[in-house]
């Protein structure tokens, strides 16, 4: 029997509604979870996705046909039901719910189960089969409550202000460039962003969201409206010469490579804020068993391990190998690899193949 969602080299085949779902090489259609861009590709004749996604996915791909639906708003190709559902990972951010005759497959995208206010709460969907991210997928990785990492991240910007130094934000342009406003604009401080930053800014204003006021970064903005306050950058301005405008200035990583501590070392960065898009181990965990899936594909991150916890713990399940987890700056790192085993057991670094079993 032919399964429902197909692990194929151009992506998530669905062949009985002759759709890809997030294809990382051009196809006729695709359905697209969210517009990062290891899962939103240019180059296909159509895409659907949500009302929210569609204008982002005009700014990042250009002129397309796009077709965009509401939530839970059932689109049907072939016989072939397809609706999506929040998956809580960025703005407009969705899980694929696939049925055909009785059979109901979840492709999940990327996402995370705490509701961060702003990308709308992860919905658990019923399936026979859930095809789950893992980018996380160590119990190792438990993020602290959200509220609890704004409230740091407000300290070390009113702490930089005191000591007369720009904080510099790092967060990626589309998801965390966003979530982060919030407790920036608590401080009361002006923010300033770069221009990847202020680009998906100004979408999504345009668009109708209510999102805080920053200005962007250019040529001639003159230094001394800068110093003490708050920059919001992407993780490639980090070290290059666009920063020297903001001297002095601290560094402050959003991204949950940094639960562990070595990361922040070899990042040479001044903070590190453990606030992510992705669900934590715990997360993940509560994801699948939501489902009620029978059977369960682990893609990006620490699928194996991941994959094997569930066979452990009885839920069957396999790892896929898939093109996506390349863009944004919680995807795995090179430091994963680098880090030794005597960190990882201090709790200082990201664990290495060896000790993945150990740990679960």
């Amino acid at each position: 029997m032919v399964p429902l969602i197909e692990f194929t080299d151009k992506g998530l085949f669905c062949r009985q509604g002759d759709f890809y779902i997030d294809p990382w090489q051009p196809v006729d259609r695709a359905v697209i979870t969210h517009a990062h861009s290891d899962h939103a590709r240019w180059g296909s004749k159509s895409y659907l996705c949500h009302h929210l996604t569609k204008p982002l996915l005009q700014l990042r791909l250009g002129d397309n046909v796009y077709e965009s639906v509401d939530w839970n708003e059932p689109v049907y190709m072939n016989g072939v039901s397809v609706s999506l559902h929040r998956a809580g990972h960025i703005i407009g951010s969705a899980q694929i719910r696939v049925e055909y005759q009785g059979e109901v497959w979840v492709a999940s995208g990327d996402y995370k189960t705490e509701d961060d206010g702003i990308s709308g709460a992860f919905e658990p969907v019923k399936c026979n089969a859930f095809i789950t991210e893992s980018t996380f997928g160590l119990p190792i990785y438990k993020w602290k409550k959200q509220a609890e990492i704004y409230s740091n991240i407000t300290d070390w910007v009113v702490q930089n202000n005191a000591a007369g130094k720009t904080s510099v934000l790092i967060a990626y342009s589309l998801g965390k460039g966003q979530r982060v406003l919030e407790p920036l604009a608590n401080t009361g401080l002006p923010i300033f962003a770069h221009g990847a930053v202020w680009n998906v800014h100004e979408t999504l204003i345009n668009n109708g969201w209510k999102l805080p006021t920053i200005q962007r970064v250019e040529p001639t903005t003159p230094k001394e409206l800068l110093i003490g306050n708050i920059v919001v950058a992407p993780p490639s301005a980090d070290g290059t010469p666009w920063m020297k405008k903001f001297y002095p200035y601290s560094v402050g990583v959003c991204s949950g490579w940094m639960q562990v501590r070595g990361n922040a070392r070899r990042r040479n960065t001044d903070a590190g804020f453990a606030l992510s898009d992705h669900a934590d181990w715990d997360g993940l965990l509560s994801a699948v068993k939501a489902t009620g899936a029978e059977k369960v594909f682990a893609t990006h991150g620490f699928q194996a391990a991941f994959s094997r916890y569930l066979n452990e713990a009885g839920i069957e399940a396999a790892e896929v190998k898939t093109a996506f987890g390349t863009e944004d700056e919680d995807t795995k790192s090179e430091d994963a690899k680098e880090a030794t085993n005597e960190e990882l057991l201090n709790g200082d670094a990201e664990p290495t193949e060896e000790l993945e079993t150990d740990l679960i």
